[in-house]
């Protein structure tokens, strides 16, 4: 099983086989717009700027589940990511990452890479997950790793799909 036994729907509602993926290293991360982690947005952006070229693309689906902290809807969120920070790396339509609601993907990425101590949860908005040109999860980080920070395992996830 990979990532590419997955669907979602966009942020602008079509239905999007993660299969289209195929071959690409990505970041899956779950997003809000009212979070003290939101400024993230700008680091992400970054990283899909500078990395884009060689197969590369941060994925984002904002979820509702920590505090609250995304309470739009998908075009008020969409709105938010392009006016506030310039997001032109694929959103996702919302969805719950905990719980019996949880999205199959996320179910899939929480047992692949559970978080500290083993933990089948996420914790939190922003918490990030590094995907191989295989479809298969490598890491897990937490909301507090700021993007900017990840460059190396992402040149190091790159440089693997090269060998």
């Amino acid at each position: 099983m990979s990532i590419y036994d997955f669907s979602a729907k966009s942020i602008d509602g079509r239905t999007v086989a993660l299969s289209e993926y195929k071959g690409h290293v990505l970041l899956i991360v779950n997003t809000a717009s009212e979070c003290g982690f939101t400024p993230q947005y700008e680091g992400l952006e970054m990283l899909q700027k500078k990395y884009s070229e060689q197969a590369f693309s941060v994925l984002g689906f904002p979820c509702n589940q920590f505090g609250g902290q995304e309470p739009g809807d998908e075009d008020e969120i969409d709105y938010f990511c392009k006016t506030q920070y310039g997001i032109d790396f694929p959103m996702f339509a919302k969805v719950d990452v905990n719980g019996d609601d949880a999205h199959p993907l996320f179910k899939y990425l929480k047992k692949e890479r559970p978080g500290f101590l083993g933990s089948g949860i996420i914790k939190w908005n922003f918490t990030k997950f590094l995907i191989g040109r295989n479809g298969e999860p490598i890491k897990r980080f937490a909301p507090t790793i700021n993007p900017e920070d990840l460059q190396d395992d992402i040149n190091d996830a790159l440089a693997a799909a090269r060998d």
